[in-house]
C-alpha cells in the first residue's frame, strides 16, 4: 500500500480542476477514501494507517488459528504453591527480612529448641476450646505458631509476617543479622525462664550458653585473677587468617599487657605488666560461631565487609574433648556491610541431608554434602577470580561465612531419636490455615476454568466477526475507532463501548481529517459490535455521515494555499508602486503587510477555528478600539501613523480574499476618536502624576533616601514620640516616586494591618528591637504630619517613651494603640505548637569527628553574594532574649517568623539535609541518617544544642527538633578489649 502521505495526497488531488460549488458525491467519496483497496493479510506488514480499508495488523493474528488454552488466563498453577512431600517449608521475604529467615529455619531445625518451645505453658490456648477463638499475640506464641507451621504446613512457603510484626522490626530495613541474633536469644532467655517447669527454664543456656574466663596474671608477683562470663556464641577475628583454626587459636591466645596497657595488681597495689588469655570452663550443646566479617573501618567512618577466603571443618574437636559436627553455616552474599542478601545452609539432623534455604526457595543438596557453590562465595565478591578454591576433604571454604553452627556429636544422636510432636491448640491453627490454603487453590482453579471458557468464546466471536469486518463495494458501512478495534483484540484489557464523538466535525458528521484513526467496516459487523459493547454515536449507514461542508471549505482552502504564493509575488510588485493622484487608497497595518503570506497559511489551516491572526492582528498589530459606552466593539482606525500605511485599490482586493473578515478602513477614514481623548488623557494623567511625585519626593526626601532615620536601639533624645506606618506602604511610596509614569500613585496609608482583629497593636518595643521592626517603618514627628496632609491615614499608630518619676526615672514604652495581650498570648501558643507539628521539613546532620572539634566550619559548599552575606551578619543573637512575647506567630504569611533569620542555610562539608516531620520518632531517624552517613543507628550518638537525644521511641518534636535545627552526630567505633565489649553487651 502507498505510505500515508501518498494517499492524503491522492484523496485530495481532485481539487485542482474542481471549483467548490461543482464537488459531487463522488469527489466527497475520494476525500474520504472509500474506495481505496484493502490491504491483504501477508502483504501489509503493518496497518496503514491513511487506508481507512485496512483491517490488516490490528492485532488479529493472536485470534486465528489454533490457540493454546494457557494464553486465556494469566493464572498460575497453583498446586505450584504446594509443598512436596518431604520437603521443608521455606519463609516469604517482607522486603529486607531475609537475615530473619535465616535464623528462623537454623532454630528450627534445633529439635531440642523445637520441642521446647512447644511445651511452653499457653494460658490463653488452652482456655479456647474452638479453633477460630485462639490467636497468638506474644513474640512467643508467634515463634509456636511459625514453627507448627514450618512443620505441617501445606504450603511451599509461609508468611512470617506476625512474628516479624511483634518483633517490631521495619521491614524495609535490613538490620545487623548478628546483633539480632543475640538479642531475639535473649529475649527466648527471658519468655522461658517464666515458665514454670523447671526444665523448660534454662534450656537456651543449655542449648546455647557456654563458660569461659579472663585470666590474668601478673608478671611481677605471679597472681592470678579471673573474670569469668557467659557466652551465646564466640566472635571469631577472621581478618588476617585463613582457618577457623587460626581463628580460635587467637581467640585463646596470650595477650601481654604493658606500657600504657598495663595492668592494675592489687596484691602489687600498682600498675604492672601482665598476661591476659581467656580460658574455656564449658561449652554449649549448640557452639554458634561469629566469624567478624563486618567491622569498623577508621579511615571512612563505618562499617566494612571483609571478603578473605576462610576453611572450616565438618567435624570439629575441642580441647575440651568435645566433638561437634557442622550442622549450619550462614551466608551474606554482598560486598556492603549494609547491604546483600543472607541464605542458610542448613543439615537435616534426621537424614543428615543438606538444605539450602534462600527464603522461599529451598533446594536439597545431592549426596548428602554441603555445596555452598560459586555463585555464593566467588561470584559476587571476588571478580579476578574465577576458579573455586581447593580444600581439603571434610572441609569447606567460604567468603562470605559469617556465622559456623556445630552441634555436640551425643546431642546430636539424641536429637535423632526425639519426635517432636506439635501441640493440638497449634495444630488446629495450622489446620485452619492449610484448609484456606486449599480453599485458595480451589479458587485458582476455578478462576482458570473461567478464564479459559471466557477466552474460547472470545476466540469463537473474534474468528467469526473478523470474517464479517470487511465493508463489501456497494454495501452500507460505517466508521470506527481503529484503536477501539485493537483493544477489542487485545485480550488483556477491557473493552469498552465504542466511542465515535472525537472523530466527528462542527456539523456532526465524520470529519475528514481524521479518517486515518478509524476504519470502515460493514454494517453487519458494526451492527453485533454495537449491539454487544455499546456505545455511539452511530454514523447513518446509508453514507449520509460523510460531511460534504467540511470538504467544501477544504476544497476552498486547498486552491487557495495553491493560489497563494501567486499573489503573494503580484501583491509584492503591487505594493512598491506608488499611489497615483486621485486614486483611493487603503490603509493597513505594516507588520501584517509584511507577514500576511504567513498570517493567510496559518488562518487557511486553522479556518475552522478562531485564531489570534483573524481576531485582532489582520489589519495592524494594535488591537482594536472600543466604544466610550462600551455598549458594543467598533473597531476604529489606529492614531499612529507610523505603524501603519496607504495601499492601492488592487492590493487591498487581493488581501481582501483571504481575510474577509478584516475591517476595512479607506484612505478618507479618520483615526478612532476615543484613542485620540485616551492618548491625550494618558499624557495629562502622567504630567500630574509627575508633579505629584516630585512634591511627595521633596517633602519626604530623607524617608525615600533611608536617611537619617530613628531606631528604637538608640531613642532620639529630642522627642518622646516615633510614629509607625507599614513597611509595605513605604515601599509602594517609593516605586511610585521612581517611576511615576508606569506606577500608580499611593493615596492611604493602611495601618490596619499592623492590629489585631480586636484593634491593638501586635508588637511590644523589645521584640520590635529583636526582629518586628522589619515589618514597620519609623517616621519622625514632623514627617508623620506630612504623611497626614499627603495621604489618607486608616489608623494612627506611635510609640511612646516615657519616664517613671517614682522608680529612679526609669524609662518605659507604650504603644497607642496599646498591645493586645489576648491576641499576642494565642500567636504564640500557635508557633509553639506549629513547631511540634510540622511535616517535611529540613534539619542538617552534622558528623564529628572527635568530641572536642567538628569538620572544619570554613569551608561552605557554595558561596555567598555580598548581600547574602550582609544577611547573615544582620542575623540578630538569639541569646539574651527578655522579651517572653519574643517569637511571633499569628501574622500575615510574609511575618511568620518572629525572629529574623538568614534564609539561606551554609552547608558545611560532611553535612547532610534530611526531610523529617515532627510526629516521626528518632529510631526513624537513626534509619534515615545510616542511609546518608552508613552508620548503623546502634553506632549514633546524636546532640542538639548540647542535649544528647537517646529515646528512640520519642517523637523530634517533643525532644525540640525543629526545622532548620542542626544535630551533631558522633560514631561510634568498636571496642577492642573483650572484656569491655562483654561487660557492655552484658550493661
Amino acid at each position: 500500500m502507498a505510505p500515508r502521505l501518498q494517499l492524503e495526497k491522492a484523496a485530495w488531488r481532485w481539487v485542482d480542476t474542481v471549483k467548490p460549488e461543482d464537488i459531487t458525491q463522488e469527489h466527497v467519496e475520494l476525500a474520504y477514501r472509500i474506495a481505496v483497496p484493502a490491504c491483504k493479510r501477508g502483504a501489509c506488514r503493518r496497518n496503514c494507517k491513511g487506508n481507512p480499508n485496512c483491517l490488516v495488523g490490528i492485532g488479529e493474528h493472536s485470534w486465528l488459528g489454533e490457540i493454546d488454552e494457557n494464553t486465556f488466563h494469566n493464572i498460575d498453577d497453583p498446586n505450584s504453591e504446594r509443598r512436596d512431600k518431604n520437603t521443608f517449608v521455606g519463609l516469604t521475604n517482607l522486603g529486607a527480612t531475609c537475615y530473619v529467615n535465616t535464623f528462623l529455619q537454623v532454630w528450627f531445625h534445633n529439635l531440642e529448641l523445637r520441642r521446647t518451645l512447644y511445651l511452653c505453658q499457653n494460658s490463653r490456648a488452652e482456655g479456647h476450646s474452638t479453633e477460630s477463638e485462639y490467636e497468638p499475640r506474644t513474640i512467643c506464641e508467634h515463634l509456636q505458631y511459625l514453627f507448627a507451621l514450618l512443620q505441617n504446613s501445606t504450603r511451599r512457603y509461609i508468611d512470617p509476617s506476625g512474628l516479624v510484626k511483634a518483633l517490631g522490626l521495619n521491614t524495609g530495613q535490613q538490620q545487623d543479622a548478628q546483633e539480632f541474633s543475640k538479642l531475639f536469644l535473649s529475649l527466648l532467655e527471658d519468655t522461658l525462664s517464666q515458665q514454670k517447669d523447671p526444665t523448660l527454664q534454662n534450656v537456651i543456656q543449655q542449648q546455647f550458653c557456654g563458660e569461659f574466663s579472663y585470666v590474668t596474671v601478673c608478671t611481677q608477683c605471679g597472681r592470678s585473677s579471673a573474670l569469668p562470663s557467659r557466652f551465646y556464641e564466640l566472635e571469631l577475628n577472621i581478618q588476617g587468617h585463613k582457618t577457623l583454626a587460626e581463628c580460635v587459636t587467637e581467640f585463646l591466645k596470650e595477650e601481654k599487657l604493658d606500657g600504657d596497657n598495663r595492668y592494675f595488681c592489687e596484691n602489687c597495689q600498682s600498675k604492672q605488666s601482665a598476661t591476659r588469655r581467656i580460658t574455656l570452663h564449658s561449652l554449649p550443646r549448640t557452639l554458634n560461631l561469629q566469624l567478624m566479617r563486618f567491622v569498623f573501618d577508621r579511615q571512612s567512618g563505618h562499617k566494612k565487609k571483609l571478603n578473605n577466603l576462610i576453611s572450616f571443618p565438618e567435624i570439629l574437636e575441642m580441647e575440651e574433648k568435645c566433638t561437634y559436627d557442622l550442622s549450619a553455616v550462614l551466608i551474606h552474599r554482598g560486598v556492603s556491610a549494609y547491604s546483600g542478601h543472607y541464605i542458610a545452609h542448613v543439615r537435616d539432623s534426621r537424614t543428615n541431608d543438606w538444605y539450602k534455604f534462600n527464603d522461599e526457595e529451598i533446594e536439597k543438596m545431592e549426596g548428602k554434602k554441603l555445596q555452598l557453590g560459586l555463585e555464593e562465595d566467588i561470584a559476587e565478591t571476588v571478580k579476578s577470580q574465577t576458579r573455586k578454591p581447593k580444600y581439603s576433604k571434610g572441609f569447606h571454604c567460604s567468603r562470605n561465612a559469617y556465622m559456623l553452627v556445630y552441634k555436640r556429636r551425643l546431642d546430636q544422636e539424641d536429637q535423632t531419636q526425639t519426635n517432636v510432636e506439635v501441640p493440638a491448640f497449634l495444630q488446629r491453627l495450622v489446620d485452619q490455615d492449610n484448609k484456606k490454603f486449599e480453599e485458595w487453590c480451589s479458587e485458582m482453579v476455578d478462576m482458570r476454568r473461567q478464564s479459559v471458557d471466557k477466552g474460547k468464546a472470545k476466540h469463537v466471536e473474534v474468528k467469526e466477526l473478523y470474517e464479517l469486518l470487511p465493508a463489501q463495494d456497494g454495501e452500507p458501512f460505517e466508521f470506527v475507532p481503529v484503536e477501539w478495534l485493537k483493544k477489542w483484540l487485545d485480550d488483556s484489557t477491557a473493552t469498552k463501548a465504542i466511542d465515535n464523538s472525537p472523530f466527528l466535525c462542527m456539523h456532526g458528521k465524520l470529519h475528514p481529517d481524521r479518517i486515518g484513526e478509524a476504519k470502515r467496516i460493514s454494517n453487519a459487523a458494526a451492527e453485533r459490535l454495537f449491539n454487544r459493547y455499546g456505545g455511539g454515536p452511530r454514523v447513518d449507514r446509508k453514507g449520509s455521515f460523510l460531511c460534504r461542508d467540511c470538504v467544501t471549505r477544504r476544497c476552498q482552502v486547498l486552491r487557495l494555499k495553491n493560489q497563494l504564493s501567486e499573489d503573494y509575488r503580484e501583491v509584492t510588485n503591487l505594493a512598491k508602486t506608488q499611489l497615483k493622484s486621485g486614486d483611493e487608497g487603503f490603509w493597513i497595518g505594516k507588520a501584517s503587510l509584511r507577514q500576511w503570506r504567513q498570517l493567510a497559511l496559518e488562518q487557511l489551516e486553522e479556518e475552522e477555528e478562531e485564531t489570534k491572526h483573524t481576531n485582532c492582528k489582520t489589519n495592524g498589530e494594535k488591537p482594536t478600539c472600543t466604544g466610550a459606552e462600551g455598549t458594543g466593539e467598533i473597531r476604529g482606525l489606529s492614531i499612529h501613523e507610523g505603524e501603519r500605511r496607504l495601499v492601492s485599490h488592487e492590493v487591498w482586493g487581493k488581501l481582501k480574499v483571504y481575510f474577509p473578515r478584516a475591517p476595512e478602513f479607506s484612505q478618507r477614514q479618520e483615526s478612532c476618536q476615543q484613542c485620540t481623548r485616551m492618548e491625550k488623557e494618558g499624557k495629562e494623567n502622567e504630567a500630574l502624576n509627575r508633579m505629584m511625585a516630585s512634591e511627595q519626593k521633596n517633602s519626604l526626601l530623607n524617608l525615600f533616601q533611608e536617611k537619617n532615620r530613628p531606631t528604637l536601639q538608640k531613642w532620639p533624645q529630642d522627642t518622646d514620640v516615633l510614629y509607625i506606618v507599614s513597611l509595605f506602604f513605604v515601599d509602594e511610596w517609593r516605586k511610585f516616586i521612581r517611576r511615576p509614569a508606569k506606577s500608580n500613585p499611593v493615596s492611604n496609608v493602611g495601618n490596619n494591618i499592623l492590629l489585631c482583629p480586636h484593634g491593638g497593636f501586635m508588637f511590644t518595643y523589645n521584640s520590635m528591637i529583636q526582629g518586628d521592626a522589619q515589618h514597620i517603618a519609623l517616621l519622625w514627628p514632623a514627617e508623620w504630619d506630612v504623611i497626614c496632609r499627603l495621604f489618607l491615614v486608616d489608623q494612627p499608630i506611635c510609640i511612646c517613651r516615657t519616664q517613671d518619676m517614682q522608680d529612679s526615672g526609669s524609662v518605659q514604652y507604650r504603644t497607642e494603640p496599646e498591645l493586645c495581650r489576648e491576641c499576642r498570648e494565642g500567636f504564640i501558643f500557635q508557633q509553639q505548637r506549629d513547631l511540634r507539628e510540622y511535616a517535611q521539613a529540613t534539619v542538617y546532620v552534622r558528623k564529628v569527628i572527635d568530641s572536642k572539634r567538628m569538620i572544619k566550619e570554613a569551608a561552605p559548599e557554595f558561596s555567598m553574594s555580598g548581600s547574602e552575606a550582609e544577611d547573615e551578619r544582620e542575623e540578630p543573637k538569639m541569646e539574651g532574649e527578655k522579651d517572653p512575647d519574643f517569637n511571633q506567630v499569628n501574622l500575615p504569611p510574609s511575618w511568620k517568623s518572629g525572629i529574623r533569620r538568614s534564609m539561606r542555610h551554609r552547608r558545611l562539608r560532611g553535612e547532610k539535609a534530611l526531610i523529617v516531620s515532627a510526629n516521626q520518632t528518632l529510631k526513624e531517624l537513626k534509619i534515615q541518617i545510616m542511609h546518608a552517613f552508613s552508620v548503623a543507628p546502634f553506632d549514633q550518638n546524636l546532640t542538639i544544642d548540647g542535649r544528647c537525644l537517646t529515646d528512640d521511641s520519642a517523637t523530634l518534636g517533643s525532644l525540640g527538633v525543629f526545622p532548620e535545627s542542626i544535630i551533631c552526630l558522633k560514631a561510634d567505633e568498636p571496642i577492642a578489649d573483650y572484656a569491655a565489649m562483654d561487660d557492655a553487651y552484658q550493661g
